[in-house]
């Protein structure tokens, strides 16, 4: 089951409406999914490219933190304030937080051409390391949109930290992976240009 209970609420006529017509998931169920969702970068470092330099010039990009309703492969639909479904028929390839994380450093590789690491904090102080929380990625039945939304902290080779929240909405989107999958991955990659260029300076 990748529902928890005390996250789902289905009481209002929306929620009810949403999964009698089979656009919610409510269990795991054996059946495969009919949509593979993953976060294609927009910017991508051409074959060939060669990083090297200074420790201090590296960009380290951590996995951000998500709570339990983000730390699965099912896509989140937020039925009314209170209830979260998931959508049916669709699953992330890896844990939204990875494909984030990998959407990210990837950008960040093509924007600047240097020394990107993902993974966890290596320890060394000398270098720019981008933490974070991601806050929300997924679908809002109410809106008819998917968000995507990012606190980022960032802190430079010298210890100074700065923190940004980020997001984007893709609004008019049906509620099925067919609609959503392709919304979802343009609304990610508005958010990590924009996390880029606020870290790095550099615009796409």
């Amino acid at each position: 089951m990748f529902l928890r209970p005390k996250l789902l609420t289905l009481a209002t006529p929306l929620a009810m409406a949403l999964v009698l017509g089979g656009c919610v998931s409510i269990g795991g169920g054996g059946k495969p999914p009919e949509q593979l969702i993953t976060f294609t970068p927009r910017e991508v470092a051409p074959p060939g490219t060669a990083s090297a330099g200074d420790v201090n010039d590296a960009i380290v990009v951590i996995e951000p933190e998500v709570d339990d309703r983000l730390d699965v492969n099912r896509v989140p639909v937020q039925v009314d304030p209170t209830g979260v479904a998931y959508l049916a028929d669709a699953t992330y390839v890896d844990r939204p937080a990875r494909l984030f994380q990998h959407l990210v450093a990837e950008t960040m590789r093509a924007r600047t051409g240097g020394l990107v690491i993902e993974g966890e904090d290596p320890g060394v102080p000398v270098q720019t390391r981008l933490y974070g929380r991601l806050i929300e990625v997924g679908y809002n039945a109410q809106g008819s949109s998917v968000t995507v939304m990012y606190d980022a902290v960032a802190v430079a080779p010298n210890g100074t930290m700065r923190q940004r929240r980020f997001g984007a909405t893709v609004t008019g989107i049906a509620p099925t992976a067919a609609a959503v999958a392709p919304a979802l991955n343009d609304a990610a990659n508005t958010v990590a240009g924009e996390v880029a260029t606020w870290l790095t300076g550099k615009a796409g």
